[in-house]
């Protein structure tokens, strides 16, 4: 009885090695990227350790490489990317924990923030070959496996969000934070700056309200499609309104019903490319 379960458990031993030797192989992978992706110490030291020259540096990429819609071309860019290595070099040197003197302010703090990550994940999908979507894994591998530097120190994009940027308890960085995807916020054509950043957080949300493919009301079903943003970051959201309805309306021009059912739009994580079909 014992020999006549062990054989038939034997296919389903062999599939569990099998799957055990699979997993273990793509963590192996992963955790080489890992290491192999770590930037920018290759680069050596960036030319300037000016943050304005540094936010006119970034502004510049911006201006050069992305349209009026947010895509990115990152054809253009990859053969032209000598001044986004040098924004990349100056995150590696330079951040508020490394440099407090250059962030005298909280808004010089998260304005910092804000242009290092997104220029952090354009980096990252230029270095990564410019794949076509974020699956699954590849967003765990993007996002939080690989590694970029900053102030001297590693520091994931998962990490940078979720632990340094969110906490400073500002809900509109989801309209300025861009990931690179196609349901990002419209990535900026210029740097986010201290002294305008207030004014650039609430044009963010505004724009971000108003387009329909973030918030569209369909009446006939009485159904409210909002980004699923609102679903991922919901407690940031609710912790500055009642309802997230609520928070919405405070940048609509024309305010949405609140008596309707909510639905959170699919996530569509294919690469902001403007080469993209």
């Amino acid at each position: 009885m014992w020999s006549r379960e062990r054989a038939a458990r034997k296919p389903w031993g062999r599939r569990r090695t099998l799957l055990l030797a699979f997993l273990t192989a793509i963590v192996v992978a992963a955790i080489g990227g890992l290491v192999m992706n770590e930037t920018p110490a290759k680069f050596g030291p960036p030319r300037t350790l000016d943050l304005d020259q540094w936010d006119a540096a970034w502004t510049d990429v911006l201006a050069h490489h992305v349209d009026a819609r947010g895509r990115v071309d990152f054809l253009g860019l990859a053969s032209d990317r000598a001044e986004l290595d040098e924004v990349i070099k100056f995150i590696a040197a330079v951040d508020p924990a490394s440099s407090p003197e250059q962030f005298p302010t909280p808004n010089a703090r998260l304005a910092y923030y804000l242009n290092a990550y997104n220029a952090l994940a354009m980096y990252g999908v230029l270095d990564a070959g410019v794949p076509k979507r974020f699956g699954w894994f590849g967003r765990v591998r993007f996002f939080v496996m690989r590694k970029f530097t900053m102030g001297g120190r590693a520091i994931s994009l998962y990490h940078l969000e979720n632990s340094v940027i969110r906490p400073l308890g500002d809900p509109r960085v989801h309209f300025a934070l861009n990931c690179m995807s196609v349901s990002c916020p419209r990535l900026p054509q210029s740097a986010f700056t201290a002294n305008a950043l207030d004014e650039q957080l609430a044009a963010a949300a505004r724009e971000f309200a108003a387009e329909k493919r973030n918030v569209d009301v369909d009446d006939g079903r009485k159904e409210l499609r909002i980004s699923r943003i609102f679903k991922f970051y919901t407690k940031d959201f609710l912790a500055k309104a009642p309802s997230l309805v609520a928070y919405i309306n405070q940048y609509r021009l024309s305010p949405v019903r609140t008596d309707y059912k909510i639905v959170f739009d699919d996530y569509d994580w294919s690469i902001n490319d403007q080469g993209r079909r």
